[in-house]
């Protein structure tokens, strides 16, 4: 089980977000808190989920989307400013962990403002056809700790972090009930964000502040067991957060047409 007992994580992470535009190495980190790098691996890895190393680069990612949409900087440059000497690598990493290239991103806000506008005007948010599930079901509560009313960004990852697309995943219209049926057998995280109808599209194109929750413990489907009733709360970003990676207007995108599939095979009958 997660705790909180570990409170040089939480100084460690500080460390990280200080220095972030600095070579920050397993060694150096595990200094700073005065610990073995293999006591500091594995206590960082149990409360925040994922290896000290894959943070680090999950927030260059972030640097990088914020350096895009910010700042006239070349792509190459940009890949240069988080670390990555390549171009090549630099444009797969991005691409395989936010969903579209780095020029596809920062081309976006356009299409994003169009893509919200279109689910602000949307009627029917079923995204499911009617079925028998072949495999299991996860379903759930989405709640707020603050009064919120907006969409509801919500996902089954393979890791305790959003990034690339979902193995499966929805939005929600408010808060309330979801429900991801014919699930594989396998070992998911469920994360979610919102997008407050107010917002511009910088606002979750770069999502900084958006509300959002994630499983820090895996959700086990099997092939015949219940998986348990889900109740997750949207919170305000905590410094432990990982980033949002993955790029919410293609999320927003793949949801209206799988609406739009579904109207029109209903309409067709």
């Amino acid at each position: 089980m997660i705790t909180d007992r570990y409170s040089e994580i939480d100084e460690a992470i500080a460390f990280i977000h200080q220095n972030i535009h600095e070579p920050i190495t397993l060694s150096k980190l595990a200094s700073h808190v005065a610990y073995s790098q293999y006591h500091f691996a594995r206590i960082f890895k149990e409360k925040i989920g994922l290896s000290p190393q894959y943070y680090v680069s999950s927030l260059r990612l972030q640097k990088a989307k914020d350096l895009l949409l910010r700042t006239n900087l070349s792509i190459r440059d940009i890949g240069l400013e988080i670390g990555q000497q390549s171009l090549g690598t630099f444009t797969t990493r991005f691409t395989e962990r936010v969903g579209v290239t780095p020029s596809d991103f920062r081309n976006s806000a356009k299409k994003a403002d169009n893509l919200f506008r279109a689910l602000q005007s949307l009627d029917d948010w079923s995204d499911m056809r009617p079925n028998v599930p072949q495999h299991g079901t996860v379903e759930g509560t989405v709640r707020a700790e603050v009064p919120f009313d907006g969409v509801v960004l919500i996902g089954l990852f393979p890791k305790p972090i959003p990034e690339g697309l979902p193995l499966y995943g929805t939005l929600l219209s408010s808060l309330g009930e979801f429900r991801f049926t014919n699930v594989k057998p396998g070992v998911y995280y469920l994360m979610a964000t919102s997008v407050a109808w107010g917002m511009k599209a910088l606002d979750f194109l770069l999502p900084h502040a958006t509300l959002r929750t994630r499983s820090r413990e895996p959700i086990v489907v099997g092939a015949r067991a219940p998986v348990p009733y889900q109740i997750v709360t949207l919170h305000p970003p905590r410094q432990d957060d990982p980033p949002i990676l993955i790029s919410l207007p293609l999320l927003m995108n793949n949801f209206i047409n799988r609406v739009s599939r579904i109207g029109q095979h209903n309409s067709n009958r």
